[in-house]
């Protein structure tokens, strides 16, 4: 047997980075099709072959930390600082819309009407959807933070499933109503720059509000198996921070985008 003298995980040889990197190719040749020869065929293959790779390179990851204990104090480290460093690069991507959002807010130009919003552009009641929805994201932030405080005490199972499940609910509904105000929204994408920026800052945090939901219900599933300690349950961790940092997003959306426009 190799003996290791050093905390570190040095990773055995997988297959995964390279058929991952095979269906990305897939994936945007797919898209590409699909926008040009309306194929979706492609695209099918390419989301297919994404979903196995994932499936399968978790279960390697799981099974290195969870069952084989290759997750050590210095590992664990190493993941939490890249887990930060991964939301700073969001908080980033996210400062860019910001910066494009103000730079028209506070200096409105003149084929903007010199207003803002935009001359008789009809946008949405804060009051409304808006201030529902930041109530069930603030309301979500608190669940999680719940069940991460029973996760590391090691107790209370059953309020460790209600807790977790319910952050999962409050998710999916934020997603529902958010659909529900696209549906009745009076002005589209191609709206003036209002409409532009609306929708790319508020649909890329509806997709965050996605990921977030899947890895939530992905650490759910692991807290059936037991797969958790108080000392070790990194992967329900960063699900949380991940979480928080989607509910501190939406805030800024919601007094910025909704609540200084109307």
């Amino acid at each position: 047997m190799n003996k290791f003298y050093h905390p570190y995980h040095l990773v055995s040889e997988s297959p995964w980075p390279l058929m991952g990197s095979l269906g990305f190719i897939i994936l945007m040749s797919g898209l590409i099709k699909m926008f040009i020869l309306k194929d979706m065929k492609l695209i099918y293959v390419g989301y297919f072959m994404m979903i196995l790779v994932v499936f399968q390179w978790w279960r390697d990851i799981i099974r290195e930390s969870t069952y084989q204990g290759n997750h050590t104090n210095e590992v664990g480290g190493g993941l939490r600082l890249g887990m930060g460093l991964f939301i700073l690069s969001e908080v980033m991507f996210f400062v860019s819309f910001f910066w494009g959002y103000f730079h028209m807010f506070l200096s409105p130009g003149v084929e903007l009407g010199g207003l803002w919003p935009p001359k008789d552009l009809l946008v949405f009641n804060p009051f409304n959807i808006p201030l529902l929805n930041t109530m069930i994201l603030l309301s979500s932030g608190v669940t999680i933070t719940w069940c991460h405080y029973l996760v590391m005490n090691g107790q209370n199972y059953k309020g460790l499933k209600n807790s977790i499940n319910l952050t999962i609910l409050l998710g999916i509904l934020f997603i529902m109503f958010q659909y529900k105000e696209y549906m009745e929204s009076y002005f589209s994408i191609s709206d003036s720059v209002y409409g532009s920026v609306f929708f790319m800052m508020t649909g890329f945090h509806g997709v965050h509000v996605m990921i977030g939901v899947i890895f939530i219900l992905i650490s759910s599933l692991r807290l059936l198996k037991y797969h958790y300690s108080p000392f070790h349950h990194f992967g329900f961790e960063a699900a949380s921070w991940y979480w928080h940092f989607v509910d501190v997003v939406w805030l800024f959306l919601y007094i910025f985008i909704y609540w200084l426009s109307y």
